[in-house]
């Protein structure tokens, strides 16, 4: 059993915790809490680490027996975990990450496209929104905040493990490449010219949706096919990123059923 908050592994997990490139060079990330843990597919868990009390319980064991695991004093526990109310169980799991090649293969035809989305309760709203939408896959900059973020990790609800993303260098060919395959872009921007339950999404479709202050820059905006806007009355301008996604995500899916 792990005690001390000196050991070699809870210094890792901290780290992971709050360090992207730690997560990237260890090609693994965080995931606390027995739901998103059981949804993890069992061969992307590097290994689990569990509070003493809960194992004393007896609690998890169809998780446990499945995968090497550490018991960790409560009090250390709770050092190493990044809630408030920790839930007594964590895992260091494997990244999986696609290239745009297999993302543009996979069925579906219809894509969410971020770029410099900063906020990780937005990403981590829209990719489970996104799975809700049935969107094939999401394309985002290096701008965006690290998907493997924990927060965005809890945001997802276990979408994170079901919904195909690929992080890219340059936004704007990953976009040119997708247009090559046939499919139309659109941009949620405020100087649309249509509202967006006016088009027909008919054809295979890209959502493009940018910063939460600045929105999409000019050169990305610049490679969509169609301006799109949702309507508002009063003296709002724009909707959280998150919540226009969604508007306009199932949208495209009422309108492809």
């Amino acid at each position: 059993m792990i005690t001390s908050s000196s050991n070699s592994q809870i210094k890792n997990i901290t780290l992971l915790q709050t360090k992207s490139k730690a997560r990237q060079q260890q090609n693994c990330y965080v995931v606390e809490g027995l739901k998103m843990i059981n949804e993890v597919p069992n061969e992307e868990i590097l290994k689990l680490y569990i509070a003493e009390s809960l194992f004393h319980e007896g609690r998890h064991k169809e998780v446990l027996v499945q995968n090497e695991f550490e018991v960790v004093a409560d009090r250390i526990f709770k050092s190493m975990s990044d809630t408030i109310t920790p839930q007594g169980i964590l895992g260091i799991i494997k990244r999986k990450e696609y290239t745009l090649n297999e993302l543009l293969k996979l069925p579906g035809n219809c894509f969410l496209i971020l770029e410099d989305i900063q906020d990780p309760g937005n990403l981590g709203t829209m990719i489970r929104t996104a799975e809700g939408a049935g969107v094939a896959g999401i394309i985002m900059n290096k701008g965006t905040v690290d998907v493997y973020n924990p927060k965005v990790i809890r945001s997802t609800m276990g979408s994170i493990y079901r919904v195909p993303f690929v992080i890219v260098d340059h936004l704007g060919d990953a976009v040119r490449e997708m247009k090559k395959s046939g499919i139309t872009a659109y941009a949620a921007h405020l100087q649309g010219e249509y509202n967006y339950y006016d088009e027909n999404y008919d054809r295979g479709t890209a959502l493009l949706i940018g910063n939460e202050g600045k929105g999409l820059s000019d050169e990305i905006a610049g490679l969509a096919d169609t301006y799109i806007k949702i309507p508002m009355d009063g003296k709002v301008e724009s909707l959280n990123a998150s919540i226009a996604a969604a508007i306009l995500l199932y949208e495209i899916k009422r309108k492809k059923s």
